[in-house]
């Protein structure tokens, strides 16, 4: 599976019939060429945002990767998994991003589960255009913001500790309206940037895409661009999301590898880490909350009055839009939402489509699958220990980190006990 991003006037006049392309920033209006953030960069400059030539060739590696991983379709591999794909990204200056290569390669197989094979080369898309004047604001931290429940509660525990966060948001649908409203709340003051997953793809897309949360950080890092300490400060970049759900340990044999998202895993993100390290980018990514459940987040959250007020509108669902933007109830992301409010003793009014699981219903029409993965995970746990269900999950961990990585585990399976006894599924 071949994928070629390139500006528009860098594309061939002959198409290859075995390599999908897409022009960088434009849209060249070609049959069977497809496009990346179409008048993005005119938007940019208009807001006086001017990165630097390394942030930005990070960013158009990153819209590059989400936009293979869209078009690769799953089906069409040997497996009918596991891709392998040739990425070919046209750069300003590609000599650094060369120079990490192969770390970007097993950053990427360990996010998607794929074999990637990068190739840069120079001719891309230059920055948008630096001004006398560029935008600076005056916040101290870039924070993900996603309409989640997590990035909600890790945005108000930094207003509470007084810091000043700029939001990234990426958009989606549903959620827009949530992130303005969550931003405005917490900072109303403070430079909210909102950017969309600007992927055009006609034909076939694949589902499954893993790909789509390393765009989130590179909207991160060019938000980081626009704060006054950047020229001279280590910026921190907040990835507000419990343990249990970075770590995504597989519940069944079903489950395992690639199977399970690792959009935020500590693995993924170290690498992410080592890269911006060596090529001297000052910034840090920073999980506050990677020994924390979701429960634990929601009852230890450092304003309980403002989060009371916002916790329902959140979006957790996997399935939301495929249920008119309604939660399902019933998929692992939903129960780990519900056991939190159960845990931190709130009143959930979140509407679910499938509010009671032991209902005859709601098995036959939405299946058990999830439901019995997350039940006999909690079994496994239970009866045999909860090495044996981690195993070798947890082996990239320092031998003081394990401890509190599998403690996570536990506490997280113990909140989805107590949900599933509250619905009568144990």
């Amino acid at each position: 599976m071949k994928v070629i991003c390139a500006p528009q006037n860098k594309i061939p006049r002959n198409l290859a019939n075995d390599i999908e392309y897409f022009s960088l920033y434009s849209n060249p209006g070609r049959p069977n060429v497809n496009f990346i953030a179409n008048g993005w960069k005119r938007q940019l400059e208009k807001i006086d945002i001017s990165p630097t030539i390394l942030v930005w060739d990070f960013v158009t590696i990153t819209l590059s990767i989400a936009a293979a991983d869209l078009v690769c379709v799953r089906k069409e591999s040997a497996d009918g998994w596991t891709r392998k794909i040739e990425l070919k990204v046209f750069l300003c200056d590609p000599s650094p991003w060369i120079a990490q290569k192969e770390v970007l390669e097993k950053a990427f197989r360990f996010l998607t589960g794929d074999v990637w094979v990068l190739e840069f080369v120079r001719g891309g898309i230059r920055p948008p255009k630096r001004k006398m004047f560029p935008l600076k604001t005056d916040a101290d931290c870039i924070s993900l913001l996603s309409g989640g429940m997590d990035s909600l509660i890790g945005g108000i525990d930094l207003v509470s500790d007084g810091y000043k966060p700029c939001f990234v948001s990426q958009e989606a649908k549903g959620d827009v309206k949530k992130q303005k409203m969550f931003s405005q709340s917490l900072m109303p003051d403070m430079q909210h940037f909102q950017w969309k997953n600007p992927i055009s793809r006609s034909g076939r897309k694949e589902d499954s895409t893993r790909g789509r949360s390393i765009v989130f950080l590179g909207y991160a890092l060019l938000a980081a661009t626009t704060l006054k300490k950047w020229e001279n400060e280590v910026i921190n970049i907040y990835i507000p999301e419990n343990g249990f759900i970075s770590l995504n340990i597989a519940l069944n044999a079903g489950r395992l590898g690639s199977l399970s998202t690792k959009t935020t895993h500590p693995v993924f993100l170290n690498l992410i880490q080592a890269v911006l390290d060596n090529l001297d980018i000052k910034v840090k990514l920073v999980r506050p909350y990677q020994f924390k459940t979701k429960g634990e987040m929601l009852l230890e959250c450092k304003n309980q009055i403002l989060v009371d007020s916002l916790i329902c509108d959140t979006t957790s669902c996997g399935k939301f839009s495929r249920n008119k933007y309604k939660h399902c109830g019933r998929c692992v992301p939903c129960m780990v939402r519900r056991a939190a409010f159960l845990k931190a003793k709130k009143k959930d009014t979140t509407e679910y489509v499938y509010p009671i699981l032991n209902d005859r219903e709601t098995i036959e029409k939405s299946g058990a699958n999830d439901i019995g993965a997350v039940a006999s995970a909690y079994i496994k746990y239970k009866t045999k220990g909860i090495n044996r269900l981690v195993g070798g999950a947890i082996s990239f961990s320092s031998v003081s980190e394990r401890k509190h990585y599998a403690k996570v585990v536990e506490r997280g399976l113990e909140e989805l006990g107590e949900f599933l006894k509250e619905q009568k599924i144990l």
